[in-house]
């Protein structure tokens, strides 16, 4: 029997463990890679390429949508599932453009974890049935904070969210692997894309997002 192989790219190893027995729970799945960071990830791949990657969104130094984008690019053979904490609504469309197969919440049963590897292997996308309403609906819904959010780049965003988390602009370049220079100029872009004057407008607007998400 022909087996899909898998690779589970996460930085908590007890999510990371669970996806691993749920996703071996069928007997057409096998896991052949673990990752913890975009790096290990590209390490496991360089090893054996597997026919599906389920890939978190938050990776330490690396955004998980950057993973996605490489993925794209060198293997496009490899079909990709999100699995993230963070709202659908801000990230589902990210990440498909990014070239996600499909986006799933962390707090889903399993059996939802196992219907969206199917519709990917089937050659479909998967996302929840509300997204998929809201999709719909994008082009006559009015622009409200998300939609905002949404004109912001995948770095705008990066930034955005670690603004929302307390961090200030030496602590962002840090995580980030920028210079302070350019966290600064990614600030002066969300705060014209966001029509905020200042850079305490921005950091309320960034907290009060992040708790609404």
């Amino acid at each position: 029997m022909d087996r899909y192989r898998f690779l589970v790219v996460d930085d908590h190893p007890i999510f990371r463990h669970g996806a691993t027995a749920l996703i071996q729970s069928d007997p057409r799945n096998v896991v052949v890679a673990e990752a913890g960071s975009v790096a290990q990830a590209l390490e496991q791949l360089e090893i054996q390429i597997p026919d599906i990657a389920l890939v978190d969104l938050s990776l330490g130094g690396r955004s998980g949508l950057d993973l996605l984008k490489t993925l794209k690019e060198l293997y496009p053979q490899v079909k990709t599932l999100v699995g993230s904490i963070h709202d659908e609504a801000v990230y589902a469309d990210r990440a498909l453009k990014a070239g996600a197969r499909g986006y799933l919440m962390k707090q889903v049963a399993g059996t939802v974890l196992k219907d969206a590897i199917q519709t990917i292997l089937s050659g479909k996308i998967y996302v929840s049935p509300a997204m998929q309403d809201r999709m719909l609906e994008a082009y006559t819904v009015s622009k409200d904070r998300v939609s905002l959010v949404s004109m912001l780049s995948d770095r705008e965003l990066e930034v955005l969210e670690h603004l929302g988390r307390g961090y200030g602009v030496t602590e962002i370049a840090s995580q980030m692997h920028l210079s302070a220079k350019t966290v600064g100029v990614y600030q002066d872009h969300i705060k014209h894309k966001l029509a905020l004057e200042t850079t305490a407008d921005l950091r309320r607007y960034a907290i009060q997002w992040l708790q609404e998400v």
